[in-house]
Protein backbone atom coordinates (compact mmCIF):
# COMPACT_ATOMS: atom_id res chain seq x y z
CA UNK A 1 0.00 0.00 0.00
CA UNK A 2 2.89 2.37 0.72
CA UNK A 3 4.16 1.90 -2.84
CA UNK A 4 0.72 2.55 -4.30
CA UNK A 5 0.45 5.68 -2.14
CA UNK A 6 3.80 6.93 -3.46
CA UNK A 7 2.68 6.37 -7.06
CA UNK A 8 -0.62 8.14 -6.36
CA UNK A 9 1.28 11.09 -4.86
CA UNK A 10 3.65 11.22 -7.85
CA UNK A 11 0.83 11.10 -10.43
CA UNK A 12 -1.21 13.67 -8.54
CA UNK A 13 1.52 16.25 -7.90
CA UNK A 14 3.01 15.87 -11.38
CA UNK A 15 -0.30 16.63 -13.08
CA UNK A 16 -1.67 19.38 -10.83
CA UNK A 17 1.57 21.33 -11.38
CA UNK A 18 1.23 21.19 -15.16
CA UNK A 19 0.31 24.42 -16.96
CA UNK A 20 -2.54 22.70 -18.79
CA UNK A 21 -4.17 21.74 -15.47
CA UNK A 22 -3.86 25.27 -14.08
CA UNK A 23 -5.14 26.87 -17.29
CA UNK A 24 -8.17 24.54 -17.58
CA UNK A 25 -8.97 24.92 -13.87
CA UNK A 26 -9.18 28.69 -14.36
CA UNK A 27 -10.67 28.68 -17.87
CA UNK A 28 -13.38 26.08 -17.10
CA UNK A 29 -15.21 28.20 -14.46
CA UNK A 30 -14.93 31.28 -16.67
CA UNK A 31 -16.61 29.43 -19.55
CA UNK A 32 -19.25 27.90 -17.27
CA UNK A 33 -19.88 31.27 -15.66
CA UNK A 34 -20.26 32.82 -19.10
CA UNK A 35 -23.05 30.34 -19.87
CA UNK A 36 -25.02 31.78 -16.94
CA UNK A 37 -24.04 35.44 -17.10
CA UNK A 38 -23.81 36.20 -20.84
CA UNK A 39 -27.53 35.50 -21.56
CA UNK A 40 -28.46 37.82 -18.67
CA UNK A 41 -26.08 40.49 -19.92
CA UNK A 42 -27.41 40.17 -23.47
CA UNK A 43 -30.97 40.44 -22.17
CA UNK A 44 -29.99 43.63 -20.33
CA UNK A 45 -28.61 45.08 -23.56
CA UNK A 46 -32.12 44.87 -25.00
CA UNK A 47 -32.93 47.93 -22.90
CA UNK A 48 -30.95 50.13 -25.30
CA UNK A 49 -33.12 52.93 -26.74
CA UNK A 50 -34.44 52.32 -30.26
CA UNK A 51 -36.09 55.14 -32.24
CA UNK A 52 -38.12 53.80 -35.16
CA UNK A 53 -39.36 56.06 -37.96
CA UNK A 54 -42.56 54.49 -39.32
CA UNK A 55 -43.52 54.89 -42.99
CA UNK A 56 -47.11 53.58 -43.03
CA UNK A 57 -48.53 53.79 -46.54
CA UNK A 58 -51.58 51.77 -45.44
CA UNK A 59 -52.51 54.31 -42.72
CA UNK A 60 -53.68 51.43 -40.50
CA UNK A 61 -51.09 51.23 -37.72
CA UNK A 62 -50.64 54.67 -36.16
CA UNK A 63 -52.73 53.74 -33.12
CA UNK A 64 -51.38 50.18 -32.95
CA UNK A 65 -47.77 50.93 -32.09
CA UNK A 66 -47.41 51.95 -28.47
CA UNK A 67 -44.10 53.28 -27.16
CA UNK A 68 -42.24 51.18 -24.62
CA UNK A 69 -39.34 51.99 -22.31
CA UNK A 70 -36.76 50.99 -24.91
CA UNK A 71 -38.72 51.51 -28.17
CA UNK A 72 -40.18 54.77 -29.47
CA UNK A 73 -42.16 55.04 -32.71
CA UNK A 74 -42.21 58.22 -34.81
CA UNK A 75 -44.98 58.77 -37.38
CA UNK A 76 -44.42 61.53 -39.96
CA UNK A 77 -47.34 62.23 -42.28
CA UNK A 78 -46.75 62.12 -46.02
CA UNK A 79 -43.15 60.94 -45.88
CA UNK A 80 -41.87 58.54 -48.56
CA UNK A 81 -39.52 55.62 -48.03
CA UNK A 82 -36.70 57.44 -49.86
CA UNK A 83 -37.08 60.49 -47.64
CA UNK A 84 -37.18 58.25 -44.56
CA UNK A 85 -33.95 56.51 -45.57
CA UNK A 86 -32.31 59.91 -45.99
CA UNK A 87 -33.46 60.95 -42.50
CA UNK A 88 -32.16 57.64 -41.13
CA UNK A 89 -28.75 58.57 -42.44
CA UNK A 90 -28.87 62.16 -41.15
CA UNK A 91 -31.02 62.17 -38.00
CA UNK A 92 -31.16 60.31 -34.68
CA UNK A 93 -33.40 57.46 -35.89
CA UNK A 94 -32.17 53.91 -35.30
CA UNK A 95 -34.38 52.25 -37.90
CA UNK A 96 -37.08 52.80 -40.48
CA UNK A 97 -40.18 50.57 -40.50
CA UNK A 98 -41.78 50.44 -43.95
CA UNK A 99 -45.39 49.19 -44.20
CA UNK A 100 -46.63 49.06 -47.83
CA UNK A 101 -50.10 50.08 -48.90
CA UNK A 102 -51.13 46.49 -49.77
CA UNK A 103 -49.97 45.05 -46.44
CA UNK A 104 -53.25 43.14 -45.95
CA UNK A 105 -52.71 41.12 -49.11
CA UNK A 106 -48.90 40.88 -49.10
CA UNK A 107 -48.33 40.33 -45.36
CA UNK A 108 -44.88 41.83 -45.90
CA UNK A 109 -43.14 44.74 -44.17
CA UNK A 110 -39.52 45.88 -44.07
CA UNK A 111 -37.24 47.30 -41.39
CA UNK A 112 -34.16 49.24 -42.44
CA UNK A 113 -31.61 49.94 -39.72
CA UNK A 114 -28.24 51.48 -39.01
CA UNK A 115 -27.69 49.23 -36.01
CA UNK A 116 -29.18 45.75 -35.70
CA UNK A 117 -32.32 45.95 -33.48
CA UNK A 118 -32.66 43.42 -30.69
CA UNK A 119 -34.57 40.18 -31.19
CA UNK A 120 -37.32 41.28 -28.80
CA UNK A 121 -37.72 44.57 -30.69
CA UNK A 122 -38.21 42.76 -34.02
CA UNK A 123 -40.57 40.29 -32.38
CA UNK A 124 -42.59 43.11 -30.81
CA UNK A 125 -43.01 44.90 -34.15
CA UNK A 126 -43.98 41.69 -35.98
CA UNK A 127 -46.48 40.78 -33.29
CA UNK A 128 -48.09 44.24 -33.37
CA UNK A 129 -48.54 44.12 -37.15
CA UNK A 130 -49.86 40.55 -37.02
CA UNK A 131 -52.42 41.40 -34.33
CA UNK A 132 -53.72 44.41 -36.23
CA UNK A 133 -54.00 42.49 -39.51
CA UNK A 134 -55.77 39.60 -37.78
CA UNK A 135 -58.25 42.04 -36.23
CA UNK A 136 -58.94 43.65 -39.61
CA UNK A 137 -59.46 40.29 -41.32
CA UNK A 138 -61.73 39.03 -38.53
CA UNK A 139 -63.80 42.23 -38.67
CA UNK A 140 -64.10 41.91 -42.45
CA UNK A 141 -65.35 38.34 -41.99
CA UNK A 142 -67.82 39.43 -39.29
CA UNK A 143 -66.12 37.48 -36.49
CA UNK A 144 -65.78 38.96 -33.01
CA UNK A 145 -62.12 38.57 -31.95
CA UNK A 146 -63.00 38.52 -28.23
CA UNK A 147 -65.34 35.57 -28.77
CA UNK A 148 -62.65 33.77 -30.76
CA UNK A 149 -60.00 34.45 -28.12
CA UNK A 150 -62.27 33.31 -25.29
CA UNK A 151 -62.74 29.96 -27.03
CA UNK A 152 -59.03 29.23 -26.86
CA UNK A 153 -57.96 27.29 -23.79
CA UNK A 154 -54.46 26.92 -22.37
CA UNK A 155 -54.03 24.16 -19.79
CA UNK A 156 -51.28 24.51 -17.17
CA UNK A 157 -50.43 20.98 -16.11
CA UNK A 158 -48.95 20.71 -12.62
CA UNK A 159 -46.65 17.73 -12.17
CA UNK A 160 -46.43 16.03 -8.76
CA UNK A 161 -44.77 12.76 -7.76
CA UNK A 162 -46.57 10.55 -5.22
CA UNK A 163 -44.03 8.60 -3.18
CA UNK A 164 -44.68 6.87 0.14
CA UNK A 165 -47.72 8.97 0.98
CA UNK A 166 -45.91 12.21 0.15
CA UNK A 167 -46.86 14.30 -2.90
CA UNK A 168 -43.98 16.36 -4.25
CA UNK A 169 -44.24 18.80 -7.16
CA UNK A 170 -41.81 18.22 -10.04
CA UNK A 171 -40.51 20.41 -12.84
CA UNK A 172 -39.92 17.96 -15.70
CA UNK A 173 -38.03 20.45 -17.86
CA UNK A 174 -35.64 21.33 -15.03
CA UNK A 175 -35.10 17.63 -14.27
CA UNK A 176 -34.22 17.03 -17.92
CA UNK A 177 -31.67 19.84 -17.92
CA UNK A 178 -30.04 18.77 -14.64
CA UNK A 179 -30.02 15.09 -15.62
CA UNK A 180 -28.54 15.71 -19.06
CA UNK A 181 -25.91 18.04 -17.61
CA UNK A 182 -24.85 15.39 -15.09
CA UNK A 183 -24.69 12.71 -17.80
CA UNK A 184 -22.65 14.92 -20.14
CA UNK A 185 -20.15 15.77 -17.38
CA UNK A 186 -19.69 12.10 -16.50
CA UNK A 187 -19.21 11.23 -20.18
CA UNK A 188 -16.71 14.07 -20.60
CA UNK A 189 -14.70 13.27 -17.45
CA UNK A 190 -14.42 9.54 -18.16
CA UNK A 191 -13.08 10.14 -21.66
CA UNK A 192 -10.80 13.00 -20.60
CA UNK A 193 -9.11 11.38 -17.63
CA UNK A 194 -9.28 7.83 -19.02
CA UNK A 195 -7.34 9.03 -22.06
CA UNK A 196 -4.79 10.61 -19.71
CA UNK A 197 -4.21 7.21 -18.08
CA UNK A 198 -3.72 5.56 -21.46
CA UNK A 199 -1.34 8.24 -22.74
CA UNK A 200 0.65 8.17 -19.51
CA UNK A 201 1.15 4.40 -19.76
CA UNK A 202 2.14 4.63 -23.45
CA UNK A 203 4.60 7.45 -22.71
CA UNK A 204 6.28 5.60 -19.85
CA UNK A 205 6.39 2.41 -21.90
CA UNK A 206 7.87 4.06 -25.02
CA UNK A 207 10.46 5.98 -22.96
CA UNK A 208 11.43 2.77 -21.10
CA UNK A 209 10.82 4.57 -17.80
CA UNK A 210 8.50 1.76 -16.79
CA UNK A 211 11.40 -0.74 -16.75
CA UNK A 212 12.97 1.19 -13.89
CA UNK A 213 9.68 1.58 -12.05
CA UNK A 214 8.75 -2.11 -12.36
CA UNK A 215 12.02 -3.05 -10.68
CA UNK A 216 10.65 -1.49 -7.49
CA UNK A 217 6.88 -2.09 -7.66
CA UNK A 218 4.54 -4.71 -9.05
CA UNK A 219 2.74 -3.95 -12.35
CA UNK A 220 -0.64 -4.09 -10.61
CA UNK A 221 0.50 -1.56 -7.98
CA UNK A 222 1.74 0.74 -10.73
CA UNK A 223 -1.55 0.51 -12.61
CA UNK A 224 -3.67 1.15 -9.51
CA UNK A 225 -1.50 4.04 -8.37
CA UNK A 226 -1.71 5.68 -11.78
CA UNK A 227 -5.50 5.24 -12.05
CA UNK A 228 -6.25 6.50 -8.53
CA UNK A 229 -3.77 9.38 -8.81
CA UNK A 230 -5.36 10.71 -11.99
CA UNK A 231 -8.83 10.18 -10.45
CA UNK A 232 -7.80 12.48 -7.59
CA UNK A 233 -6.62 15.04 -10.14
CA UNK A 234 -10.01 14.92 -11.84
CA UNK A 235 -11.88 15.17 -8.54
CA UNK A 236 -9.77 18.12 -7.47
CA UNK A 237 -10.42 19.92 -10.73
CA UNK A 238 -14.16 19.21 -10.54
CA UNK A 239 -14.47 20.54 -6.97
CA UNK A 240 -12.43 23.63 -7.89
CA UNK A 241 -14.71 24.19 -10.87
CA UNK A 242 -17.79 24.12 -8.60
CA UNK A 243 -16.28 26.65 -6.16
CA UNK A 244 -14.79 28.95 -8.80
CA UNK A 245 -17.86 28.83 -11.07
CA UNK A 246 -20.09 29.81 -8.14
CA UNK A 247 -17.71 32.68 -7.33
CA UNK A 248 -17.60 33.84 -10.97
CA UNK A 249 -21.40 33.77 -11.36
CA UNK A 250 -21.99 35.53 -8.02
CA UNK A 251 -19.36 38.16 -8.78
CA UNK A 252 -20.69 38.80 -12.27
CA UNK A 253 -24.28 39.11 -11.05
CA UNK A 254 -23.15 41.55 -8.37
CA UNK A 255 -21.32 43.67 -10.95
CA UNK A 256 -24.34 43.66 -13.27
CA UNK A 257 -26.71 44.34 -10.39
CA UNK A 258 -28.71 41.18 -11.09
CA UNK A 259 -30.46 38.97 -8.56
CA UNK A 260 -32.34 35.74 -9.17
CA UNK A 261 -35.65 37.58 -9.55
CA UNK A 262 -34.14 39.57 -12.42
CA UNK A 263 -33.44 36.52 -14.52
CA UNK A 264 -35.46 36.47 -17.72
CA UNK A 265 -38.64 34.40 -17.52
CA UNK A 266 -40.44 32.81 -20.44
CA UNK A 267 -43.38 34.87 -21.66
CA UNK A 268 -46.62 32.86 -21.57
CA UNK A 269 -48.67 32.48 -24.73
CA UNK A 270 -51.58 34.29 -23.07
CA UNK A 271 -49.53 37.42 -22.52
CA UNK A 272 -49.06 39.57 -25.61
CA UNK A 273 -45.66 41.02 -26.42
CA UNK A 274 -46.86 44.59 -26.24
CA UNK A 275 -47.58 44.18 -22.52
CA UNK A 276 -51.38 44.21 -22.86
CA UNK A 277 -53.55 41.70 -21.06
CA UNK A 278 -55.09 38.84 -23.02
CA UNK A 279 -58.88 38.37 -22.93
CA UNK A 280 -58.15 34.86 -21.63
CA UNK A 281 -57.04 36.29 -18.28
CA UNK A 282 -58.91 39.55 -17.84
CA UNK A 283 -58.52 39.65 -14.06
CA UNK A 284 -54.75 39.03 -13.85
CA UNK A 285 -52.01 41.68 -13.97
CA UNK A 286 -49.94 41.51 -17.13
CA UNK A 287 -46.77 40.15 -15.49
CA UNK A 288 -48.36 37.91 -12.87
CA UNK A 289 -48.25 34.76 -14.98
CA UNK A 290 -44.57 35.28 -15.85
CA UNK A 291 -43.73 35.97 -12.20
CA UNK A 292 -45.60 32.82 -11.15
CA UNK A 293 -43.61 30.72 -13.62
CA UNK A 294 -40.36 32.24 -12.36
CA UNK A 295 -41.34 31.59 -8.75
CA UNK A 296 -42.24 28.01 -9.63
CA UNK A 297 -38.86 27.55 -11.33
CA UNK A 298 -36.94 28.79 -8.28
CA UNK A 299 -39.08 26.68 -5.97
CA UNK A 300 -38.22 23.65 -8.10
CA UNK A 301 -34.52 24.52 -7.92
CA UNK A 302 -34.74 24.94 -4.15
CA UNK A 303 -36.34 21.48 -3.87
CA UNK A 304 -33.45 19.76 -5.66
CA UNK A 305 -31.45 17.70 -3.18
CA UNK A 306 -28.06 19.12 -4.19
CA UNK A 307 -26.04 17.30 -1.48
CA UNK A 308 -27.46 13.96 -2.70
CA UNK A 309 -26.98 14.95 -6.34
CA UNK A 310 -23.36 16.06 -5.87
CA UNK A 311 -22.56 13.05 -3.66
CA UNK A 312 -23.99 10.60 -6.20
CA UNK A 313 -22.22 12.47 -9.01
CA UNK A 314 -18.85 12.11 -7.25
CA UNK A 315 -19.50 8.39 -6.66
CA UNK A 316 -20.41 7.72 -10.30
CA UNK A 317 -17.60 9.93 -11.53
CA UNK A 318 -15.07 7.95 -9.49
CA UNK A 319 -16.74 4.58 -10.07
CA UNK A 320 -17.18 5.09 -13.81
CA UNK A 321 -13.69 6.49 -14.20
CA UNK A 322 -12.06 3.67 -12.19
CA UNK A 323 -13.95 1.07 -14.23
CA UNK A 324 -13.02 2.56 -17.58
CA UNK A 325 -9.63 3.86 -16.40
CA UNK A 326 -8.45 0.28 -15.77
CA UNK A 327 -9.44 -0.65 -19.33
CA UNK A 328 -7.72 2.44 -20.74
CA UNK A 329 -4.57 1.48 -18.80
CA UNK A 330 -4.74 -2.04 -20.24
CA UNK A 331 -5.01 -0.64 -23.78
CA UNK A 332 -2.03 1.64 -23.14
CA UNK A 333 0.03 -1.32 -21.89
CA UNK A 334 -0.88 -3.46 -24.92
CA UNK A 335 0.38 -1.02 -27.59
CA UNK A 336 3.58 0.87 -28.34
CA UNK A 337 2.04 4.10 -29.64
CA UNK A 338 -1.28 5.92 -29.61
CA UNK A 339 -2.02 5.15 -33.26
CA UNK A 340 -2.31 1.43 -32.43
CA UNK A 341 -5.01 2.00 -29.80
CA UNK A 342 -7.90 2.42 -32.26
CA UNK A 343 -8.67 -1.29 -32.65
CA UNK A 344 -8.96 -1.74 -28.87
CA UNK A 345 -10.76 1.52 -28.10
CA UNK A 346 -13.96 0.69 -30.00
CA UNK A 347 -15.24 -2.05 -27.62
CA UNK A 348 -14.51 0.24 -24.66
CA UNK A 349 -16.18 3.35 -26.02
CA UNK A 350 -19.31 1.69 -27.46
CA UNK A 351 -21.06 1.34 -24.02
CA UNK A 352 -20.29 4.98 -23.19
CA UNK A 353 -21.57 6.23 -26.52
CA UNK A 354 -24.63 3.97 -26.24
CA UNK A 355 -25.41 5.37 -22.79
CA UNK A 356 -25.06 8.94 -24.08
CA UNK A 357 -27.36 8.25 -27.05
CA UNK A 358 -29.95 6.39 -24.95
CA UNK A 359 -30.05 9.17 -22.34
CA UNK A 360 -32.68 11.09 -24.33
CA UNK A 361 -34.95 8.03 -24.44
CA UNK A 362 -34.43 7.46 -20.70
CA UNK A 363 -35.60 11.03 -20.01
CA UNK A 364 -38.86 10.25 -21.82
CA UNK A 365 -39.48 7.29 -19.50
CA UNK A 366 -37.10 7.49 -16.52
CA UNK A 367 -38.77 4.63 -14.62
CA UNK A 368 -39.24 2.24 -17.55
CA UNK A 369 -37.52 -1.15 -18.00
CA UNK A 370 -34.87 0.23 -20.37
CA UNK A 371 -33.97 3.02 -17.92
CA UNK A 372 -33.77 0.49 -15.07
CA UNK A 373 -31.45 -1.95 -16.83
CA UNK A 374 -29.19 0.69 -18.33
CA UNK A 375 -28.87 2.35 -14.91
CA UNK A 376 -27.68 -0.82 -13.15
CA UNK A 377 -25.35 -2.25 -15.82
CA UNK A 378 -21.90 -0.97 -14.71
CA UNK A 379 -20.76 0.09 -18.18
CA UNK A 380 -23.75 2.42 -18.71
CA UNK A 381 -24.90 3.22 -15.16
CA UNK A 382 -22.62 6.25 -14.52
CA UNK A 383 -24.35 8.24 -17.27
CA UNK A 384 -27.87 6.81 -17.14
CA UNK A 385 -28.25 6.97 -13.36
CA UNK A 386 -27.21 10.64 -13.38
CA UNK A 387 -29.90 11.24 -16.01
CA UNK A 388 -32.55 9.39 -13.97
CA UNK A 389 -31.71 10.81 -10.54
CA UNK A 390 -33.23 14.33 -10.93
CA UNK A 391 -36.56 12.71 -11.89
CA UNK A 392 -36.63 10.94 -8.52
CA UNK A 393 -35.68 7.40 -7.58
CA UNK A 394 -38.47 5.61 -5.66
CA UNK A 395 -37.78 5.29 -1.93
CA UNK A 396 -35.94 3.36 -0.45
CA UNK A 397 -33.68 3.94 -3.47
CA UNK A 398 -33.37 0.23 -4.28
CA UNK A 399 -32.37 0.96 -7.88
CA UNK A 400 -29.63 3.32 -6.70
CA UNK A 401 -28.16 0.86 -4.18
CA UNK A 402 -28.19 -2.00 -6.72
CA UNK A 403 -26.53 0.25 -9.30
CA UNK A 404 -23.82 1.37 -6.88
CA UNK A 405 -23.11 -2.18 -5.72
CA UNK A 406 -22.85 -3.50 -9.27
CA UNK A 407 -20.59 -0.61 -10.27
CA UNK A 408 -18.20 -1.50 -7.44
CA UNK A 409 -18.27 -5.16 -8.50
CA UNK A 410 -17.76 -4.09 -12.11
CA UNK A 411 -14.74 -1.99 -11.14
CA UNK A 412 -13.17 -4.92 -9.28
CA UNK A 413 -13.80 -7.24 -12.23
CA UNK A 414 -12.42 -4.87 -14.87
CA UNK A 415 -9.40 -4.09 -12.68
CA UNK A 416 -8.62 -7.81 -12.41
CA UNK A 417 -9.18 -8.20 -16.15
CA UNK A 418 -7.03 -5.17 -17.00
CA UNK A 419 -4.33 -6.22 -14.53
CA UNK A 420 -3.83 -9.47 -16.44
CA UNK A 421 -3.19 -7.55 -19.66
CA UNK A 422 -1.19 -4.80 -17.97
CA UNK A 423 1.36 -7.01 -16.25
CA UNK A 424 2.26 -8.76 -19.52
CA UNK A 425 1.96 -5.90 -21.98
CA UNK A 426 3.77 -3.24 -19.96
CA UNK A 427 7.19 -4.76 -20.73
CA UNK A 428 6.45 -5.97 -24.27
CA UNK A 429 7.81 -3.91 -27.17
CA UNK A 430 7.82 -4.09 -30.96
CA UNK A 431 5.03 -6.64 -31.31
CA UNK A 432 1.66 -5.94 -32.90
CA UNK A 433 -0.95 -7.24 -30.48
CA UNK A 434 -4.37 -8.58 -31.50
CA UNK A 435 -7.37 -9.87 -29.57
CA UNK A 436 -6.11 -13.45 -29.73
CA UNK A 437 -2.87 -12.37 -28.05
CA UNK A 438 -4.77 -10.44 -25.37
CA UNK A 439 -6.82 -13.55 -24.59
CA UNK A 440 -3.58 -15.49 -24.01
CA UNK A 441 -2.37 -12.82 -21.60
CA UNK A 442 -5.62 -12.96 -19.63
CA UNK A 443 -5.31 -16.74 -19.28
CA UNK A 444 -1.76 -16.55 -17.92
CA UNK A 445 -1.56 -17.41 -14.21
Amino acid sequence: MNKIALIIKREYLTRVKQKSFIIMTILGPLLMGALFVVPIWMAMQEDEKTDVLVVDESLLFEKSFKDKDNIKFHFVAGITIKEAEKQLNEDFYSAVLYIPQNIINSNGAEIIYKKQPGFNTILFIENTIEKELESLKLAKAGIDKNTLAAAKTDIKMRKSKYDGGIKESKNTELSMVVGMLGGVLIYFFIFLYGAQVMRGVIEEKSNRIVEVIISSVKPFELMMGKIIGIAMVGLTQFLLWIVLTSAVVSGAQAMLGVDKNALPAPVPMEQTLNGQQSPLQPNLPANQSADAEMDELWQSIDKINFPLLIGVFIFYFLGGYLLYGALFAAVGAAVDNEADTQQFMLPITIPLILAFVMAQFVMNNPEGPMAFWLSIIPFTSPIIMMVRLPFGIPYPYTDLWISMALLIIGFIATTWFAGKIYRTGILMYGKKVNYKELWKWIRYH
